[in-house]
């Protein structure tokens, strides 16, 4: 196991790690956005509610997800490493330096940019995962009518019994049959903290902080595994810029903005 411990300590083995976290962490991105454009739709949240106990219960999503909070600590403790180790091996700085001459600003700015993302996954977590795991979040009974699909919506009691699944059963009324699903309403809270200016900005900024992270990342990532090659440069660079520059961090910043203006 020596080689493994010498792999993972040499400068080349912990860009190597920082890659293969970095492409995994950028996966679990557009599964995220995936999940979470549910918040859009105009059903009273019930989709995002569904989707945040299928998260959050599924044994094989929880497996994963044990996975990626060990991979973002991982690649947090690596980057700082190599920011330090970057920084020892140049003591004494050039008298003069035009970094903007070799590398863009978000490659010579990781480190900051890591820090600002570490917080704020901090704060996300605390907010949403954290209060929904542990906390009292409010629960949601949606009404269904079999015949039409309308679907109604009304809170449950404050002392609704606590559980992390989907209750489902079918009533019977003058107005017609109805399938009632009772959830947890995350909705509600994603609604209510999107309310607060500061932290939608907390938001804003982050995002922007996603985005140039990942534009340096991404592509670093195919270089660091020796992927580059003149027939599909080119696409790895649109992907890095479109998809997980713009596309991503746009998507995710439209959410708190979408309830804070609505």
């Amino acid at each position: 196991m020596n080689w493994v411990n010498k792999m993972f300590s040499s400068s080349l083995g912990k860009k190597f790690f920082m890659g293969l976290t970095g492409l995994f962490l950028c996966s679990f991105l557009v599964i995220h956005m995936v999940g979470n454009l549910q918040l859009f739709k105009s059903d009273f949240g019930m989709a995002f509610n569904t989707y945040a106990v299928f998260m959050t219960s599924n044994p094989l999503i929880k497996a994963v997800s044990y996975l990626l909070y060990l991979s973002i600590i991982l690649h947090a403790i690596q980057g700082i490493r190599l920011v330090f180790q970057n920084k020892a091996s140049r003591p004494v700085q050039y008298a003069v330096y035009n970094g903007k001459a070799s590398s863009s600003w978000a490659s010579r700015n990781m480190g900051l940019l890591g820090t600002i993302l570490l917080v704020f996954i901090v704060v996300h977590m605390s907010d949403f995962w954290f209060e929904y795991k542990f906390g009292h979040v409010p629960y949601a009974n949606y009404y269904t009518n079999v015949e039409t699909g309308e679907t109604k919506f009304v809170p449950a009691p404050p002392d609704h019994k606590q559980f992390n699944k989907i209750e489902e059963s079918v009533i019977s009324s003058a107005e017609g049959q109805f399938k009632v699903t009772t959830v947890k309403d995350l909705y509600a809270e994603v609604a209510e903290g999107f309310k607060e200016w500061w932290l939608v900005l907390i938001y804003i900024v982050s995002m922007a902080a996603v985005s140039f992270h990942l534009y340096h990342g991404f592509q670093s990532a195919f270089q660091t595994f020796g992927l580059n090659h003149s027939k599909y440069n080119g696409l790895i660079k649109f992907i890095g810029l479109w998809v997980f520059s713009i596309a991503l961090p746009a998507g995710f910043a439209a959410m708190p903005l979408y309830f804070f203006f609505k």
